[in-house]
């Protein structure tokens, strides 16, 4: 195998590692699950547009009305959104 080849496939590897997670991200359940939560908590936020992944339960979520929360479990179980 070739030098560029190697090089194609590894970049393409990489490529699908870093990508999967934010695709999860925007699916339309996580983010209405994200907007409940956050409306549950009192914080204005009105719609969840979009949300990145940053590890397991744990997600930056950006509102329709521009704000963005983090949303994560913190170490006693508990669900926690802070202002961003």
């Amino acid at each position: 195998m070739s030098r560029r080849t190697k090089v194609g496939t590894l970049i393409v590897s990489m490529a699908t590692l870093f990508v999967a997670p934010s695709l999860a991200a925007d699916d339309p359940a996580v983010l209405k699950d994200l907007t409940a939560v956050i409306a549950l908590q009192g914080q204005p936020c009105g719609q969840v547009l979009t949300a990145t992944k940053q590890g397991d339960n744990d997600y930056v979520a950006a509102c329709k009305d521009g704000s963005r929360y983090r949303v994560f479990v913190n170490a006693e179980g508990r669900v926690v959104v802070q202002k961003q």
